[in-house]
């Protein structure tokens, strides 16, 4: 990068996993509230941000423009842009990549950056022939038309409503869901259903144990209309353990497959910012921050095995600074399926994967446990969608500061056969 990119501050929201119904809150509620409290604390207006960039895989339809929307609620005033950016699971760093490329570019200095999601709040869909049928009501006139036309109703299509989030789920090119993808590489890579169960009782673990220790200091609490203050994520279980990972039974491949609702990330509402500045901007305000984006990488991969996206995004990074797997010191790898997590470890190990997908010369190595999502990951906190790309670099660079160490990768797989990563810097 020409210019360097510093991480100023950045805070979030509680993940709230989704319940029965709604989530109480809005992602624009979400994303607002959580700005808010991280802009309160700076030495700058918010009218001062040369932009605000939110990232969303599913706006409401009364928050299209969700980027816009909130930056007005936070005070920016009319003057500073606000827009949204939308790459499924990666949302939230492709709002990071989106301002570090202004910046690059000199068209900004100060920019608020993150991402949102309210996937409780995700619409049930009427079918093609539901949505005909109520055309053809409105063009009508007479009682006795309607009456006719009433009784033309498709009551089994009325009663089986399509669930949006599934189809959103879903890759539209190979058709299927995003767990089946998972499925997918648990079968490429021989991962069975205890390592998977282990896998996801450890993240909730690792997260009980460092909320207990303070470790999640990014968490702005938020309030709802009710006054209710929620402080915390909700989907972390104290009580996580493979006698209870055993009781679910397969999801995504009722008959063959090992990929549950407890070893697959949470269906979660959540909003998650950072603040960058250029130097410059550093100077002017007299800021102190917290790190800095170093190199960011995107890559493509079959979208069948989309969850090996880190391996692919990440490589690149790795070689331009000729750096091995464990010269990192902390990694941040979204947990969307522990399948998933394990199986990007196994493709770098794996010297067939690496040649013919990687063009390496043969495996990569192995990445050291202790390394990896050291506070736990989506599994246990949650992984609303357009959030968690934000989320996992702003906690990294939380690790890498509390732990005393310098560099650390956060990395993402992304539906449709993308993956992202963001080599980032302690200071």
């Amino acid at each position: 990068m020409s210019k360097t990119i510093y991480v100023v501050d950045g805070a979030r929201s509680p993940f709230l996993k989704a319940q029965k119904g709604p989530g109480v809150f809005a992602a624009s509620d979400l994303a607002t509230q959580a700005g808010r409290a991280l802009l309160l604390r700076q030495p700058f207006e918010p009218s001062d941000l040369d932009e605000v960039i939110l990232g969303c895989a599913a706006p409401s339809p009364d928050e299209t423009n969700i980027g816009r929307m909130v930056a007005l609620r936070l005070g920016c005033g009319q003057k500073v842009p606000g827009w949204t950016v939308m790459r499924n699971c990666a949302s939230g760093m492709q709002a990071i990549d989106s301002a570090i490329a202004n910046i690059q570019g000199g068209r900004s200095e100060l920019v608020l950056a993150g991402g949102v999601d309210a996937l409780s709040r995700a619409p049930l869909l009427y079918s093609d022939a539901m949505v005909r049928w109520f055309a053809g009501m409105m063009s009508l006139r007479t009682v006795n038309q309607k009456i006719g036309h009433f009784l033309k109703l498709p009551l089994a299509e009325l009663l089986k409503p399509v669930i949006g989030l599934m189809k959103g789920l879903t890759d539209p090119v190979v058709g299927l869901l995003m767990g089946q993808t998972a499925e997918n590489i648990a079968w490429k890579f021989g991962i069975n259903r205890q390592q998977m169960d282990e896998f996801a009782v450890k993240s909730h673990l690792k997260a009980m144990s460092a909320r207990a220790a303070g470790y999640y200091s990014e968490i702005v609490p938020v309030i709802d209309s009710q006054g209710k203050v929620y402080a915390e994520d909700d989907g972390v279980r104290a009580d996580a353990s493979m006698a209870g990972m055993a009781k679910l039974k397969p999801f995504f491949d009722k008959k063959y497959g090992n990929i549950t609702a407890a070893n697959s990330s949470q269906i979660t509402d959540g909003a998650a910012w950072v603040i960058l500045a250029s130097e410059e901007a550093v100077q002017k305000w007299g800021l102190n921050p917290i790190g800095k984006i170093v190199d960011s990488e995107w890559a493509g991969l079959d979208p069948a095995l989309m969850g090996l996206g880190p391996v692919h995004a990440t490589t690149p990074i790795l070689q331009r600074h000729g750096l091995g797997l464990n010269d990192i010191d902390y990694w941040e790898l979204n947990e969307a399926f522990a399948a998933q997590v394990i199986g990007c470890q196994r493709a770098w190990e794996s010297d067939e994967y690496c040649r013919e997908q990687l063009d390496l010369p043969g495996a990569l190595g192995s990445l050291d446990d202790e390394k990896l999502n050291v506070d736990g990951g989506a599994i246990a906190i949650g992984h609303p969608v357009g959030a968690s790309g934000a989320r996992i670099v702003l906690h990294l660079l939380n690790v890498l500061r509390r732990n005393k160490a310098k560099r650390g990768i956060a990395t993402i797989c992304i539906g449709g056969g993308l993956g992202g990563a963001m080599l980032v810097e302690s200071l």
